[in-house]
């Protein structure tokens, strides 16, 4: 998503722009989300910081949050800047930077929806999603949280059981209330709904090439690369790849520190007549339920491992029996869990804007968990940082850079 929507804002100041991928577009990490272009996600998910909290994940037996044991030696260094950055000026200052992206992002996805057309408007709902809670504490600290989100703009409801159960009959009555997020829409696939961006900016003249990012070359002139089609050479080249971004960076001299949070999803069908027409968030189980064309896709939380470790969904294994309890999930449609990798870093704020050690060399990576929600609003700032248009926000607190400086490491 980030990719292809830096490409069409690109085109459409005058560049000439070449998509290249290893695959086709929307089938890595934009395939497997849960559809959600969050307007709300204005406050970064932080790493825990009260003692129990920390020692209940140490026991690595939850569901929102489980790590591969032998992968901590290698992930310890990134997990305590993590937790550095949920100080609570740290996230004050992440939510600064992340408000003016969360205010334009519904506007700059309607944008390219409509000049799409049919094929993204089908696939793009406008009934928000429902954050569920299952007891009166959990219902209580999330109205406080939703009303931190006042001075944003936020559009919310705060919903009873009885209310929840109005908008979705089949919604266990174990949920004792909700916030419904309202002012967020959702997509019932968002890898097409990638493609569908993709195709408009073949439409208008771009061009997708398949190649191997990995073998980039820097040029007196700019910067070279292999493709199906032959050798590609352009003044700029911007990196996209999200979890893989650092491939390039790294071996360029860059030290930034990102990591990887893997998460799963498996689709299911319905039992009966059931139907489940919002996405919902079982904020106390750690997992989501959401309807997709595939059938209801249910998401589960964080895994941290090492990005190309093979696949471990014990997430899954705990989250499938809660969400049958939920929603009256039916089978399994598919023979294996899909995995993604969350390509994050440790302030939980994206990397938009030059690599600043060479010229002609840009950087969108690093949405954490927003990268479906955030791809269009990057590549309106990028384009306008690249063209030399008035960016529409301060460009720098989302500068590569910020990590060199000990007030933000």
């Amino acid at each position: 998503m980030v990719g292809v929507s830096v490409a069409l804002h690109l085109q459409k100041r005058g560049r000439d722009v070449v998509l290249i991928d290893r695959r086709a577009a929307g089938e890595e990490t934009s395939y497997g989300n849960a559809g959600l272009i969050q307007r709300e996600a204005v406050i970064p998910y932080t790493f825990p910081r009260e003692l129990g909290a920390i020692l209940g994940y140490a026991m690595n037996n939850r569901r929102d949050a489980v790590y591969h044991l032998s992968a901590l030696p290698r992930i310890a260094p990134w997990l305590f800047k993590y937790w550095r950055n949920a100080a609570p000026e740290r996230v004050e200052r992440s939510m600064r930077a992340l408000a003016p992206l969360m205010a334009r992002c519904v506007d700059e996805h309607d944008a390219l929806i409509t000049e799409t057309g049919d094929a993204a408007q089908s696939l793009v709902h406008h009934k928000g999603w429902l954050n569920c809670l299952r007891t009166e504490e959990s219902l209580q600290a999330a109205i406080a949280h939703a009303r931190r989100l006042d001075k944003y703009g936020v559009d919310y409801a705060v919903l009873t059981g009885a209310q929840l159960r109005e908008l979705e009959p089949h919604l266990s009555d174990a949920i004792v209330g909700a916030i419904h997020i309202r002012g967020s829409p959702t997509s019932s696939d968002p890898g097409l709904l990638t493609k569908a961006y993709a195709d408009l900016f073949i439409r208008n003249g771009g061009r997708f090439r398949q190649g191997d990012a990995r073998r980039l070359a820097a040029k007196p002139s700019g910067w070279s690369i292999a493709s199906d089609t032959g050798v590609i050479e352009a003044r700029d080249m911007v990196v996209a790849l999200g979890p893989w971004s650092d491939e390039i960076f790294r071996p360029l001299g860059y030290d930034i520190p990102l990591a990887v949070k893997r998460g799963y999803h498996m689709h299911y069908g319905v039992r009966g007549n059931a139907m489940l027409t919002h996405p919902v968030r079982d904020a106390d189980g750690g997992f989501s339920l959401a309807p997709m064309s595939k059938g209801i896709r249910l998401t589960t939380g964080v895994e941290f491992a090492d990005r190309d470790a093979p696949p471990s969904p014990v997430q899954l294994a705990r989250d499938e029996p809660l969400a049958r309890e939920l929603f009256p999930l039916a089978e399994r449609l598919e023979p294996e869990p899909w995995m993604g990798r969350r390509p994050c870093l440790p302030d939980m704020v994206p990397v938009i804007g030059r690599g600043e050690r060479h010229q002609g060399l840009w950087f969108a990576f690093g949405h954490a968990h927003h990268g479906f929600t955030l791809g269009p609003v990057t590549g309106r700032l990028l384009a306008e940082i690249m063209t030399g248009e008035e960016p529409f926000t301060e460009p720098s607190r989302y500068a590569a850079s910020r990590f060199h400086n000990p007030a933000t490491r």
